[in-house]
């Protein structure tokens, strides 16, 4: 194995192994398929490897093709961290950023946020993935994943972006038809619509309240994924729902939901996870701080219930 080919031919390689194609690589490159080709059988012979399965129509990534593109990524991520660390905050941030975060919270919060950030450094080049599952920053790439609770990955560094809290709230026609809970204790016996969250556990709500944390089981006779779902069904008067409060702040205001147990919450700040500290990376330093005054003021905050 010969270590010594170019940091251009691995970049070439990237980008083909994401296209599929040779052709579609030179076009987007302005270079000729031979070359691609030329660029390609280097490379593999410096690693000793072969990185695709070729057919006249396309080319297919082999699974030592994966294994050198993963490795690719972390090289162009310490090369790029290497010239922030150098610049500082001279250099303004500019290359790939992919951001993770949930639907409800990206689609009225960090998505108007980020196409903000986009116009302030047209040189980011911003990717969005709303997921409802636990994200691996290092295996797909991910620059930022933005969620609702505390970072539990110790390998992760953790930046919190706002502070905010959950309380419950029901239809006043729910609470005319079954009662109102006196205690906490007293949730197994409503309905309760649960949010099946990508990393809380289902159907167990911790509440903090006068006598300090209580762990309750509750019964979930409506359940999903996507929160704008449970807020229907709560204002339908379908159960007790325990939202984040910027989520229901427009039904609490005009009286759609009302609040249950309002001595009773539970922690819902919003952290941004990273592999990096902000002090190695422009894109992420400059991200972090921008959702952080974003999600605070302005037309995207997140307005508290």
């Amino acid at each position: 194995m010969n270590l010594n080919f170019q940091l251009d031919d691995l970049r070439v390689f990237c980008l083909a192994a994401r296209k599929g194609s040779f052709a579609a690589t030179a076009l987007e490159l302005g270079a000729s398929p031979a070359f691609i080709s030329k660029r390609i059988a280097i490379l593999e012979k410096s690693l000793g490897v072969t990185l695709f399965h070729r057919s006249a129509r396309r080319v297919t990534i082999t699974d030592d093709g994966e294994r050198v593109y993963a490795s690719a990524q972390q090289i162009f991520d310490s090369v790029e961290s290497m010239g922030d660390a150098v610049a500082g905050d001279r250099l303004d941030p500019r290359g790939a950023l992919r951001v993770t975060t949930s639907f409800r919270l990206g689609r009225k919060h960090i998505a108007p946020a980020l196409s903000l950030l986009a116009q302030r450094y047209p040189e980011l080049d911003i990717t969005l993935d709303v997921v409802d599952r636990r994200v691996d920053l290092v295996a797909e790439n991910v620059d930022l994943d933005i969620q609702i609770g505390e970072v539990q990955e110790p390998h992760l560094v953790a930046h919190r972006i706002a502070a905010t809290r959950r309380l419950l709230y029901a239809a006043p026609s729910y609470l005319e038809r079954r009662g109102v809970p006196a205690t906490p204790a007293e949730l197994c016996r409503h309905d309760c619509l649960v949010l099946r969250e990508r990393r809380q556990p289902f159907g167990v709500w911790k509440l903090d309240g006068p006598h300090g944390a209580e762990k309750v089981k509750v019964t979930a006779r409506m359940s999903s994924n996507h929160s704008e779902i449970l807020r229907a069904w709560a204002i339908d008067g379908n159960g007790i729902l325990l939202p984040a409060t910027w989520d229901v702040h427009d039904e609490a205001l005009a009286g759609r939901l009302v609040p249950v147990l309002p001595a009773y919450s539970q922690n819902a700040d919003i952290w941004a996870a990273s592999t990096v500290r902000l002090a190695a990376s422009a894109k992420v330093r400059v991200c972090v701080r921008f959702l952080q005054e974003q999600l605070a003021q302005g037309p995207f905050a997140l307005k508290q219930a």
